[in-house]
């Protein structure tokens, strides 16, 4: 299906469309039969109504790339996912022709991810409204807008009310590669299991342990899995997130994942006093600028850093770098026989860690920096940098600039020569990758020779992009969660320190109590697992006696027995948890039922939100470009959508997302996209690699533009179907393994640049 075009794949969906609905409208009057017809007529709708609009996207989508041998862009990204779509349809449509007719076809099954996948392409035909919208909008090439801020914070006000469970239950994952689907499902059970935990057990072992017991009632049930996704992606603080993020932290995780990665001779976690000292300046060696340890925020401290070697090289087991040591317990100390020392490399790889500003240490990815120390034959120094909202910005890049510098300094300490020097980074950290260098340049101190940012962000100011659409379904990189994180790094997001009773239990009280809390929530998991075990038995075999009451119904189930909201919304969805399980428990399931695909096209009533125009009465409008963009300014979301199209809303209730960014989020070290070029001029040769299906791949085709322009050195790679973060899944599968050796192989680029190319024969 990649080979085929998208008006070919669209023409031969709607005719595999009409012959199933008209055979199905030609069984009776049975509900299956009803709803399978139904869904049938809104895959024809929604497919014909959205080929169009992609076409257009697709047709200018080259004016956005790099370059013809880089076709990568937003635009691209959601005509490829909406494809991916399609093909999933056109696959099942096929599918239910051919066996329809079959004694083993599974009408309720196919039912059920037919109408899962109509209800993401209703979706993603309002993403590309929206895309088409920002097309007419921007500056002609740009995918940021470049403007009033109103326009953004209403593009948030709209995304906010957009239904997003739909890409959470049966659909996860559908754009990426299949071989990472089973962990994003894996994964999504877990945040949700967890979340459900979070609130009543704040702190401990508690909350990972039960979660893996009540994690079955959504293994079984995609729907309440999304549903509860959903609200957990709106809902939860940043403390949410930074608690799970940092399961990957845990003393037992962490050596499972030591146990399998790359051996190496030599992991240590170091602390660099907070001690000023000297650096020569790049101009004038003769003359030395003082760096000072961090202050901003919690005044000065240590900075901890991890060293790793594949090698015990010079320097590495002397006495000065000893006292420099951090005990991490056993798994900081090699007490194997010690081979005779290699030689200082002449290369040393800096690296920062990503983890959206808020989350994980440099423990969470040594297992792709290990390999990365085996293949390159190369020391790396891992910065632990403060993390917000406790942290907030600048405090993370005046410690990164403070390591870096110092590793300058003391290269022979860790092992180096320090003849090139390469800074590496993902996400969060290739963001600090570039405004340490930005940093080192003001000062007038060495900088890298060269740059490896894997999908970092470079424009942290809230604002609306083709790529930040595909946020309305990406598992691991929401928008919500992307708007908290960089509002804590910003320094909007407070820590709450308000549990007084925490503090005075002290360290042993909380050990005692989340023991306490540990046993109570094994044994009640234990028996809602149980539940949910039996329930699927009993589902298993209908002849069985049936149970007074049902235990619980699905999301799914429950919403067939709802009249429908009159903005075509479901209000059940909005329930938390336990009022589902209220609900199902005390509800009969002997209600007439509704086809959700009727949700899904049914009438609503048109959302008050403007995605390009500010409240009523404001005076937020910039003057425009051209006279294309004064014409559409002027028209707002009701514009966006033709006549009689209304996709599905969501009924979260209120969402605790930051609509507005920081003025900070403006600053270059904070948003070197916003960097001018008198600044850029300073940053060394750059290599990026981005993921097409990222939210925020526009960050990087954009940062590269703008070095390209100014006659920078600058790569950018761009590896398919993977999401953001894929290093920490090098181990996964082929396609990650790839996309890390390219990272890999660009980092090699920088600690051995290609020679002169040697002079033509005579």
């Amino acid at each position: 299906m990649h080979s085929m075009d998208l008006r070919t794949m669209t023409q031969s969906l709607v005719t595999l469309a009409e012959d199933n609905m008209a055979f199905f409208l030609s069984q009776g009057p049975g509900e299956t039969a009803r709803r399978l017809s139904s869904v049938f007529a809104g895959v024809r709708e929604q497919a014909l109504g959205l080929e169009p609009t992609l076409g257009h996207l697709l047709g200018v989508a080259h004016l956005f790339d790099l370059d013809a041998e880089t076709p990568a862009n937003g635009y691209r990204s959601l005509v490829h996912t909406a494809r991916c779509c399609l093909g999933h349809l056109l696959h099942k449509s096929r599918y239910v022709a051919s066996n329809r007719r079959s004694i083993f076809f599974r009408a309720s099954h196919n039912l059920a991810e037919l109408e899962a996948y109509l209800a993401a392409l209703t979706q993603l035909r309002a993403l590309a409204y929206y895309a088409q919208r920002l097309l007419a909008t921007n500056q002609p090439g740009a995918l940021f807008f470049d403007g009033d801020e109103g326009l953004t914070t209403d593009f948030l006000r709209e995304y906010i009310t957009l239904h997003k469970g739909c890409f959470y239950g049966r659909c996860l994952g559908f754009q990426f590669t299949p071989s990472i689907r089973p962990f994003l499902q894996t994964l999504s059970i877990g945040l949700v299991s967890f979340g459900e935990h979070y609130k009543r057990n704040e702190t401990g072992l508690s909350v990972a342990a039960s979660s893996l017991f009540t994690s079955g009632r959504f293994a079984i049930d995609p729907e309440l899995r999304g549903a509860e996704f959903e609200r957990i992606t709106q809902n939860l603080d940043v403390q949410f997130w930074k608690a799970f993020w940092n399961i990957t932290e845990m003393e037992v995780l962490s050596s499972l994942a030591n146990i399998v990665s790359t051996t190496v001779r030599v992991s240590r976690l170091l602390s660099l006093p907070p001690e000023a000292f000297e650096m020569p300046l790049i101009t004038d060696p003769k003359l030395t600028v003082t760096i000072s340890p961090p202050l901003a925020h919690t005044g000065p401290g240590p900075v901890l850093v991890r060293l790793i070697s594949y090698d015990l090289r010079e320097g590495q087991d002397s006495e000065e770098l000893s006292s420099l040591v951090k005990s991490e317990g056993p798994r900081s100390l090699d007490l194997r026989h010690r081979p005779q020392q290699a030689p200082r490399s002449p290369s040393l790889i800096i690296h920062i860690h990503g983890g959206g500003f808020v989350a994980q240490t440099s423990k969470s990815h040594e297992p792709y920096l290990k390999t990365w120390a085996q293949e390159l034959g190369v020391p790396i120094l891992s910065i632990d940098y403060s993390l917000a909202p406790e942290a907030p910005f600048p405090r993370a890049l005046e410690e990164c600039f403070y390591a870096y510098c110092w590793a300058v300094k003391h290269c022979t300490l860790l092992g180096s020569t320090g003849e090139r020097i390469c800074l590496a980074g993902d996400s969060a950290g290739g963001n600090l990758c570039f405004t340490v260098s930005l940093r080192a340049a003001a000062y007038g101190v060495r900088v890298p020779d060269g740059i490896m940012a894997a999908y970092p962000a470079t424009m942290l100011q809230s604002t609306a992009s083709p790529s930040r659409l595909l946020s309305l379904m990406d598992p691991l990189l929401p928008l919500s969660v992307l708007c908290k994180c960089v509002s804590a790094y910003a320094g909007g997001e407070i820590e709450d320190l308000s549990d007084s009773d925490q503090k005075a239990l002290g360290v042993m009280g909380l050990v005692q109590r989340d023991t306490a809390l540990f046993l109570r929530d094994l044994r009640l998991s234990a028996s809602s697992w149980l539940n949910s075990f039996l329930e699927l038995r009993h589902k298993s075999h209908p002849k069985s006696v049936p149970m007074a009451e049902p235990m619980r119904r699905s999301v799914s189930e429950a919403a067939l027995a709802q009249p429908e909201d009159p903005r075509g919304t479901d209000p059940l969805k909005s329930l938390t948890l336990h009022d589902l399980n209220l609900r199902g428990s005390t509800e009969t399931s002997d209600t007439s039922e509704l086809s959700l695909s009727a949700e899904t096209l049914g009438p609503s009533t048109p959302s008050d939100v403007n995605f390009l125009l500010g409240p009523e009465g404001t005076q937020e409008e910039v003057e425009a470009p051209d006279e294309l963009n004064s014409k559409n300014r002027g028209q707002g979301i009701n514009a966006s959508f033709p006549e009689g199209f209304h996709p599905r809303r969501s009924s979260q209730g209120p969402t605790r997302m930051p609509l507005y960014s920081s003025p900070i989020a403006k600053n270059p070290f904070m948003s070197p996209l916003l960097a001018p070029d008198s600044m850029l001029q300073s940053l060394p040769p750059v290599h990026i690699v981005a993921c097409a299906l990222d939210p925020i791949l526009d960050d990087s085709v954009m940062f590269a533009r703008r070095l390209r322009n100014l006659g920078k050195s600058v790569t950018l790679r761009v590896v398919e179907d993977l999401p953001h973060g894929f290093l920490s899944l090098a181990s996964l599968c082929q396609e990650t393994r790839q996309a890390a050796a390219l990272c890999v192989e660009r980092i090699r680029l920088v600690l051995s640049p290609p020679g002169p190319a040697p002079p033509r024969p005579v």
